[in-house]
C-alpha cells in the first residue's frame, strides 16, 4: 500500500498543491500530474540530464528527486523559462546556432544553460563544457551547444 502526501510547490511561477505517492519522482509528477512534458525521461538514473529542472536555484535531475522533497520548493522547467512575449536568450541561441537535432536532450540543455548563466553570466568555454557535462546528446555533438551558450551569454549581456 503506497503512502500518499499532499505537497505544495511553486512550478514555473504558479503555486500547485498535489497528492503524491511517497515513491513518485518529481519527473513523474511534472509529466503525469502537471502535464509538463518538457523534462524527458531518458535514463531515469541521473546520467543523461534530459530531465533537468531548476530546484530552488540549483540544477537537478528530476528523476532523482522524490516529489515529496519538492514540498515548499520552487521548480522551473523548460516550459517556465520563456516569457509570454519572447524566448529566453538560451532558447533563441539554440535555435539560431542549430544546437539541436532530435530534441530529446534539448530541454535539459536549455534548463542547464539557464542555470549556468544565472550563476555565471560570462562563462568560458571550459566552464560551459564542465557545467553541461551532466547532459548527454546522442545526435549533434557538443560544439554547437557550446556556441549557443556563448551566444546566449552575449545576448544577455547586451540586454536582448
Amino acid at each position: 500500500m503506497a503512502t500518499k502526501q499532499i505537497i505544495r510547490m511553486t512550478v514555473n511561477g504558479e503555486d500547485v498543491e498535489l497528492l503524491v505517492e511517497a515513491r513518485e519522482s518529481l519527473l513523474e509528477v511534472l509529466r503525469e500530474k502537471l502535464e509538463l512534458t518538457g523534462a524527458k525521461e531518458g535514463c531515469n538514473n541521473g546520467n543523461c540530464g534530459a530531465c533537468s529542472v531548476i530546484f530552488d536555484g540549483r540544477l537537478v535531475n528530476s528523476c532523482l528527486v522524490l516529489a515529496v522533497e519538492a514540498d515548499g520548493k520552487t521548480i522551473t522547467t523548460v516550459e517556465g523559462i520563456a516569457r509570454p512575449d519572447r524566448l529566453h536568450p538560451a532558447q533563441r541561441a539554440f535555435l539560431e546556432e542549430a544546437a539541436l537535432q532530435c530534441g530529446v536532450c534539448t530541454p535539459g540543455f536549455i534548463v542547464a544553460s539557464k542555470a549556468l548563466l544565472d550563476q555565471n553570466p560570462n562563462p568560458t568555454e571550459e566552464e560551459i563544457r564542465r557545467f553541461l557535462a551532466g547532459n548527454l546528446c546522442r545526435c549533434t555533438g557538443y560544439h554547437k551547444i557550446v556556441l549557443a551558450v556563448q551566444k546566449a551569454a552575449a545576448m544577455m549581456q547586451e540586454g536582448v
